[in-house]
């Protein structure tokens, strides 16, 4: 597949999440002007975000909300569950863990760890929370899709090396530091300070957000 831009898949997460309201009220299709609404974007942008991956909808018609809101979950690799292990049960690893919307969007926590042993035992979610120590072994056995790391910004490279030593090829990183990951694994991060810096860059700037 050729190379498809974050923005374009960010707006396809957009589109489905859309397309299942859409559905939920009974509507049976719906125009490219109605879900570049949901995107903040046009219906050319729509259109094209679309092209990369087939031909939908028919022109004057739009498109089956059903047919599109399931190809676009196969696009975006929906149609099989996923695994996850959360490592760092404090408060954002709590609160992921805790968070019952990854289940509708296929994604299921199997596990849960932490080095701190007042929390190893606790249980979040159903999911008992096991030392750091259990990783490897669990991986192992469990066979996770995906690592979330929410520990401390000097614990975290150590610990991505080992859930990818392990096998885990797509790492979600909260920690406030740079990650490097081998050639092959996926790598995200969330940081809240720059996501913080942008909107008081858009406050600043009469709300002058970049488009993403």
């Amino acid at each position: 597949m050729k190379h498809i831009a974050e923005s374009t898949v960010r707006r396809l997460s957009l589109y489905l999440r859309f397309l299942e309201e859409y559905e939920a009220t009974g509507h049976a299709t719906i125009s490219s002007g109605e879900l570049a609404e949901s995107g903040g974007t046009t219906s050319a942008q729509v259109r094209k975000d679309l092209s990369f991956f087939g031909s939908f909808g028919k022109r004057g018609m739009g498109y089956t909300v059903r047919d599109l809101s399931i190809a676009i979950r196969e696009i975006l690799g929906l149609q099989r569950p996923w695994s996850v292990i959360i490592i760092g049960a404090g408060k954002i690893g709590a609160a992921l863990a805790q968070y019952r919307g990854f289940t509708t969007r296929g994604f299921r926590v199997v596990g849960v760890y932490d080095r701190d042993p007042a929390r190893i035992g606790t249980k979040l979610e159903g999911v008992t929370v096991r030392a750091e120590s259990d990783l490897e072994r669990d991986i192992a056995k469990l066979k996770p899709d995906i690592a979330v790391l929410c520990v401390p910004g000097d614990a975290a490279q150590a610990l991505a090396d080992r859930v990818t030593a392990a096998g885990i090829h797509a790492v979600l990183n909260f920690a406030p530091t740079p990650l490097k990951v081998p050639k092959g694994v996926a790598l995200r991060a969330v940081n809240m300070a720059t996501e913080l810096e942008i909107l008081a860059f858009g406050l600043t700037n009469d709300g002058a957000l970049p488009v993403r």
